[in-house]
């Protein structure tokens, strides 16, 4: 039977203003991104070679190596203040912050957050921080969309799509990575997905991209890998063991941060003071490896050509590790997303010494894609990501392996992202497993119960009463008291309203009053709708049971419908989830032999 009025999405005409509002915000984004790049590169400059400058420094480069050890404590000092003072909202790696806006937040940034985490950032990396931009650049590109949403009138879903919108046009910007940033949005931060939320985030990215090329530039973040076109199997096999690898790396970082977090919490000490103390662990690790210090695209770029040394190798995956996890576990600003492209890429370099070479950046581009599968568990983010940063098409199948095997371990063995754990800290719960609704598979008619009992509008209530009361001790439950909601139907066989079970047993058997005067008016539905629809009819207006009524222009009863026939739609998606049979087999039948007659 064809459902008309029923379609693969809900949309509203609405969509297209929140979209083309997306625009805007996209290409706000892409400002503040640009601005955020040029401000870290500034105060870089400022702290480690004492020039006013825009270039390419990094803090390996100094010719003071105490610098190394004295500005990241400075630029903790200055992130604890700034946070005291300013707003705690800018503490953490920024998706936490934006995730958690959207749970209970009802999507609103605060104005001065917009403006203080880009800021705070800024100075962590610029003063040597082991971070990325991304985390608060998602967090202040969230910011742009959710503050234009609250200068209008829009729902909370609205604002929350503007919100992500700007979170991915952000992301897009910084890292040239449209696909991926839509992706992230997805995986990570939208918690649906729909027309309505994923064309403001699609729109917002691409316009973010697109005001990027004339600021950043068009090329890969990061080439020259050159992955061949053919690739042996024995290769293909040992991306399983590079995404394990992978995977164990992510565990192990995500421990690394939060045993951290509870080091700093046992602290007798303002947590203001925290991000200076995270700052001393950041300049002795620069003493040890100055390379680990910084955004490091530098060091990525080299990591993914084949061009790093051993020595390098061996100190960002040991000392880029312990300085990231034990510095952001201090509460300090900066993002996870470059940290682990650095970490990865060392992996896969290690790797690279004792695997069959593939091309000079094979096994660091697969394993980046690994850990980002692992520690994101956001595996198609990761895939995608790695190939706009790169654009190495030929490595589309192993990334896929890695990150694969790195999501599988990491979902396995651990419970929690970096991400969510964070949130998990703060008494929220956020599951990342999407499904179809079952309410929305089933409709009224396959589960309605019939409208055996009605009652006409005339009749007494008092008789009414004294019917179910009769029914009641005589313990006859088969028909009338089955039935708790009653359809009163007029003279002329319409509906005139219901009433309750529990009303009428209660009432006076006396009462003379028609009992089409104590009728309230039917919430109906329709035996073509969905249970979802019919869930959210029964929130609206504080009903356990809705009368089914046809489309036809005098409705006429059919059924009723109740939260427990909701409850029979849940039982039919478990038992498809958790009961398991055999349906074919290759043991032929037996066939029973036929009983003996005796006499």
């Amino acid at each position: 039977m064809k459902i008309p009025h029923l379609g693969d999405f809900q949309v509203q005409t609405r969509v297209l203003l929140i979209t083309a509002l997306a625009a805007p915000v996209g290409a706000a984004a892409a400002l503040v991104a640009a601005g955020l790049l040029k401000l870290i590169a500034l105060i870089t400059d400022l702290s480690f070679r004492w020039r006013f400058g825009f270039g390419t420094a990094v803090p390996a480069g100094t010719a003071h190596r105490w610098l190394l050890l004295v500005m990241p404590v400075i630029g903790g000092l200055v992130i604890g203040l700034m946070a005291r003072y300013g707003s705690e909202k800018i503490r953490g790696h920024g998706m936490p912050e934006a995730i958690e806006s959207i749970l209970v937040g009802g999507s609103r940034v605060q104005p001065r957050v917009a403006v203080l985490k880009p800021t705070s950032a800024a100075i962590s990396i610029g003063t040597g921080g082991p971070f990325g931009a991304e985390g608060p650049i998602i967090m202040t590109g969230g910011a742009v969309g959710s503050l234009l949403a609250q200068f209008l009138r829009v729902t909370t879903d609205e604002r929350k799509a503007l919100l992500v919108a700007g979170s991915a046009a952000g992301m897009a910007a910084t890292f040239n990575a449209p696909l991926a940033s839509i992706l992230l949005a997805v995986e990570l931060l939208l918690f649906e997905w729909r027309p309505r939320s994923y064309l403001p985030v699609a729109v917002a990215a691409v316009t973010a991209t697109l005001v990027r090329r004339p600021l950043l530039g068009t090329a890969p973040l990061f080439g020259g890998a050159h992955v061949p076109d053919h690739i042996s199997p024995y290769a293909y096999g040992l991306c399983v063991v590079a995404g394990s690898a992978a995977g164990l790396l992510a565990l192990g970082a995500t421990a690394l941060v939060y045993f951290s977090e509870d080091l700093f919490s046992r602290l007798r000490i303002h947590w203001m003071w925290w991000p200076a103390i995270g700052g001393a662990i950041i300049g002795v690790g620069g003493l040890i490896e100055p390379s680990a210090l910084g955004v490091g695209y530098d060091v990525i770029g080299r990591l993914l050509t084949g061009h790093a040394t051993v020595g390098l190798i061996v100190g960002v995956l040991v000392v880029k590790t312990l300085i990231w996890g034990l510095s952001l576990g201090s509460g300090t600003s900066g993002g996870v997303l470059a940290p682990m492209f650095m970490v990865g890429g060392a992996l896969g370099a290690a790797e690279a010494l004792v695997f069959p070479h593939v091309s000079p950046g094979f096994w660091a581009l697969v394993s980046l894609a690994g850990v980002l599968g692992g520690v994101m568990r956001s595996p198609l983010t990761g895939i995608v990501f790695c190939l706009e940063l790169t654009h190495e098409i030929n490595a589309l199948i192993p990334m896929v392996i890695t990150a694969s095997a790195g999501y599988l371990l990491s979902v396995i063995l651990l419970k929690r992202s970096v991400l969510t754990e964070k949130l998990a800290r703060r008494g929220l719960h956020l599951t990342r497993e999407y499904s179809v609704d079952p309410l929305e598979v089933h409709l009224v008619r396959q589960l309605e119960t019939p409208a055996a009992v009605t009652f006409d509008s005339d009749r007494a209530a008092g008789e009414i009463t004294a019917l179910l009361r009769a029914a009641h001790d005589a313990g006859d439950c088969d028909r009338l008291l089955a039935q708790r909601l009653y359809p009163v139907l007029d003279a002329h066989g319409d509906l005139a309203g219901v009433v309750t079970r529990s009303r009428m047993i209660h009432a006076d058997p006396s009462d003379r009053t028609p009992v089409g005067d104590l009728a309230v008016p039917a919430v109906t539905a329709h035996p073509d709708e969905t249970l979802r629809a019919l869930a959210n009819r029964m929130a609206q207006h504080d009903v356990s049971r809705l009368l089914v009524v046809t489309r036809d222009e005098r409705p006429r009863v059919e059924g009723i419908i109740s939260l427990r026939h909701l409850l029979a739609a849940r039982r039919i998606d478990l038992h498809e989830e958790h009961h398991a049979e055999r349906v074919l087999s290759l043991r032929p039948r037996r066939t029973p032999a036929p009983a003996s007659v005796t006499s």
